[in-house]
């Protein structure tokens, strides 16, 4: 199918680079013109304007930093395209946002989901990431060649902006849960223990958990995680920060109590305050490691 694809940064380039590699005829847009040239080099059809991207596309996926700009692509999207066009937007955005890009696809006639990502650079790159899928059921059904191009998990979460929710509440997890690790191996150095011998016992007992076995904040043990790799993302600190926000914003909007989700914005913030905000997210244990240092 022909697909537009509006967004060609650190994720949007990767994933459609892979539409490319499924078969599809990708037509891409990005205001940077090296973004552009670099997605050329890998089979996209690089166009000059949004307008030129869509044109002929059966659907137009978005990949985009934030809700304010989603809508504004949306609204010029849905004034271009014809009505029947599928429209995915795979960014990470607020739920309100998310919930209003839908109405305008629903006003217009355009069947419509959100479907944000978790994987990182490496599972765009490497075409595995997971696809948290809110909308219709039946246009999620429609939906699985083009996803399944992108990612190897597609699991539909519910209606209009579930896929948003789940992927709020997931990295509230992740934030929470690479705090608790970083805060385990600054403690276990404090008592000698050894990163291996720390990640031996604890990824074969209760607090095995993905931040520790899969992208383990310490150089050795896990060879792949960012921490052998001077912390290079990854996901950066300013990602998980802007998702911890959201985050937060949904648990008032909604009336839930998320303490340890607070406390992990707050620390992220700081984290980001001292210039970290492009470093990997797991390198939060280098700040929890000079807090340590500093109460002696």
């Amino acid at each position: 199918m022909t697909i537009g694809f509006i967004g060609l940064g650190h994720m949007g380039g990767p994933m459609a680079a892979n539409l490319v590699k499924a078969g599809h005829a990708v037509r891409g847009f990005d205001l940077s013109q090296p973004l552009l040239d670099e997605a050329r080099d890998k089979g996209v059809i690089a166009c000059a304007s949004l307008t030129d991207a869509v044109a002929g596309a059966d659907t137009v996926i978005t990949m985009l930093p934030a809700g304010k700009h989603v809508l504004s692509v949306w609204q010029e999207l849905v004034a271009t395209v014809p009505p029947g066009t599928l429209l995915i937007d795979c960014s990470t955005i607020d739920i309100d946002s998310a919930r209003k890009a839908h109405g305008l696809a629903a006003a217009h006639h355009c069947p419509s989901l959100d479907g944000p990502v978790s994987g990182g650079t490496g599972g765009a790159a490497a075409g595995t990431l997971t696809f948290m899928v809110g909308g219709e059921e039946d246009v999620f059904a429609k939906s699985q060649p083009v996803f399944a191009a992108m990612g190897k998990k597609i699991i539909h979460c519910g209606g209009p902006a579930a896929g948003q929710a789940a992927k709020i509440c997931n990295n509230m997890i992740l934030g929470i849960s690479m705090i608790a690790v970083g805060e385990a191996f600054v403690l276990g150095e404090k008592l000698g223990l050894s990163h291996q011998a720390l990640f031996d016992v604890a990824s074969v007992s209760s607090g095995q958990c993905w931040s520790l076995t899969t992208y383990c904040p310490v150089p050795g043990p896990v060879p792949a995680s960012p921490a052998n790799h001077d912390y290079k993302p990854g996901f950066a600190g300013a990602l998980m920060l802007k998702d911890l926000k959201l985050s937060q914003e949904a648990a008032q909007s909604a009336g839930a109590v998320t303490p340890l989700g607070a406390k992990a914005a707050e620390l992220y913030a700081l984290f980001n305050e001292l210039g970290n905000d492009g470093k990997d997210f797991s390198g939060i244990i280098d700040m929890l490691r000079q807090q340590s240092a500093s109460t002696v």
